[in-house]
């Protein structure tokens, strides 16, 4: 099943769909611009490729009699294990990420500061991050070791499920807000939002002020993570700004640190001239 070309083509509606409700005129600076296309062609054309030959050859090293080895699991069982388990890493590696700002393993929030430092929110944000990020965040491993054991067809529907819901929540477009207020679906779907991540309560966790802290709301899919670690938190309304606080390293940093930049954060002359 071709997971990835139904993915492109979600992203690109979705992406359309912005652009003609006027949700992507006039945000962007010139450094903006360079990050996002950036992020983008260095990652399909270098980085990925070679976390996935770095992977493929890690496992095949520490699992050489495993290969296929559960090939004949239920499917339904398979999807349930592969998912819950994909989620299950993410949420810890995403919040150390965040956890990780201003303390010794500082580098891991600074390879992932690049997705958080748009100052707007849309589809264009699950693009902008940093190639290098592809080494060290779980979800390829994850969905690699279930792919290596005999269970291919149900890393491809996790990673169809994930990543579209990805872009639901990453969209410009909050359709929940609208939904948690009513006076008669607010309380239903706010506990709803115990096991399942709102567009809304990720667009919390991009922002910061009221309604706002990248400090929560670490999930993808399923908020029950969130809830049970205590991270998660349900807004009123969207968040003051977007963003992380303060000026943006250059767009080279942003793109390619570790290899450029100290990730001091400084402004550069690109987005200033934006």
């Amino acid at each position: 099943m071709p997971y990835a070309s139904y993915l492109y083509a979600a992203t690109a509606i979705i992406f359309l769909c912005e652009i003609l409700a006027g949700r992507h005129r006039n945000i962007y600076s010139r450094a903006d611009w360079w990050v996002t296309l950036g992020c983008i062609s260095t990652s399909l054309a270098v980085t990925r490729p070679l976390a996935a030959l770095l992977i493929a050859w890690v496992i095949g090293l520490a699992l050489p009699a495993w290969r296929g080895i559960l090939a004949g699991t239920d499917p339904i069982l398979a999807f349930i294990a592969v998912f819950f388990a994909t989620e299950f890493a993410f949420y810890w590696v995403h919040r150390w990420a965040h956890e990780a700002q201003g303390k010794r393993h500082s580098w891991l929030w600074k390879l992932h500061r690049t997705h958080h430092s748009g100052k707007y929110m849309n589809v264009t944000v699950t693009l902008r991050v940093n190639p290098f990020w592809s080494f060290v965040v779980s979800t390829p491993w994850v969905l690699a070791v279930a792919t290596y054991l005999g269970l291919g067809q149900a890393a491809g529907y996790t990673i169809l499920i994930i990543y579209g819901w990805n872009l639901i929540t990453h969209a410009h477009f909050r359709w929940d807000d609208a939904i948690r207020r009513h006076r008669t679906l607010g309380p239903g779907f706010r506990a709803l939002e115990h096991i399942l991540v709102s567009p809304g309560m990720h667009h919390s966790h991009h922002g910061y002020g009221k309604d706002g802290g990248n400090f929560r709301n670490y999930a993808v899919t399923l908020a029950l993570w969130d809830w049970m670690f205590g991270t998660l938190y349900i807004p009123d309304g969207r968040p003051w700004k977007y963003g992380v606080p303060g000026p943006n390293p250059p767009w080279s940093e942003e793109v390619l640190f570790p290899l450029v930049g100290s990730g001091a954060a400084r402004v550069s002359a690109e987005g200033d001239a934006g």
